[in-house]
């Protein structure tokens, strides 16, 4: 009597950077490492992070998250996310260090699986430099699907570029006088440049404050609150 030698399924190949991956193969291989805390899918092709040094990315991560933070405790109807995986289109899903977005009215949306789907409104990168994948294909991915805001912190730099989607194009936003860059697409957002730059997160904060006060946020706060309620 022959024995019927069943063949084991074909195993899922675990993600590598340079993978050429559509976004389900990406997530059913991702899925099946979960000792790997972030990848990404940029224009089709698997990017893996390396381990992350303190003061090159783990502080400058910090004071990002804590700012954005703040901004959300004093804005309603507004969600941070912090390494959150988002399914921005068929060839892109990043998981970016933090984003704002809108939970009424907004770009974006929750999947029922959990996931943010989507353009958010804002988005932010701690990045190495200007060769970084951050300023190149992600740029061009963030700008096609409408994100409204990206904001890159080029850490070996020193710099930081914040762009303003405008007519198809991301146009970078300019310090004031007094240097501090101020959100187009969030009002009350602002950030004072020199400060975040040489780690000076009290004076980050003290320049926040001001803009949370300012008769542009309080418009935006009773607008967000309206459509609040309505929905």
């Amino acid at each position: 009597m022959s024995q019927t030698i069943l063949k084991p399924k074909n195993p899922i190949p675990p993600l590598e950077s340079g993978d050429l991956l559509t976004q389900k193969e990406f997530e059913q291989r991702y899925a099946q490492m979960p000792n790997v805390k972030k990848a990404e899918l940029i224009e089709g092709v698997v990017y893996m992070a390396s381990p992350l040094r303190i003061k090159q990315h783990g502080e400058p991560h910090a004071s990002i998250v804590t700012w954005l933070g703040v901004y959300k405790a004093s804005t309603p109807n507004v969600q941070l996310g912090d390494n959150c995986t988002v399914r921005l289109d068929a060839d892109n899903e990043p998981q970016p260090d933090a984003l704002l977005r809108l939970t009424v009215d907004g770009q974006s949306t929750i999947s029922e699986d959990g996931y943010v789907e989507g353009a958010p409104e804002l988005i932010v990168e701690i990045a190495a430099s200007t060769a970084s994948i951050d300023l190149n294909n992600k740029l061009k991915a963030y700008r096609r699907n409408q994100v409204q805001e990206y904001l890159v912190w080029r850490v070996y730099d020193g710099e930081l570029d914040w762009f303003r989607l405008r007519e198809g194009k991301y146009i970078k936003l300019e310090p004031n006088d007094k240097g501090i860059i101020c959100s187009d697409y969030f009002p009350g957002l602002w950030l004072a440049q020199d400060a975040l730059l040489t780690g000076d997160l009290a004076q980050v904060l003290a320049i926040l404050q001001q803009g949370l006060t300012s008769p542009e946020h309080l418009n935006l706060v009773n607008k967000l609150t309206d459509k609040g309620k309505v929905d």
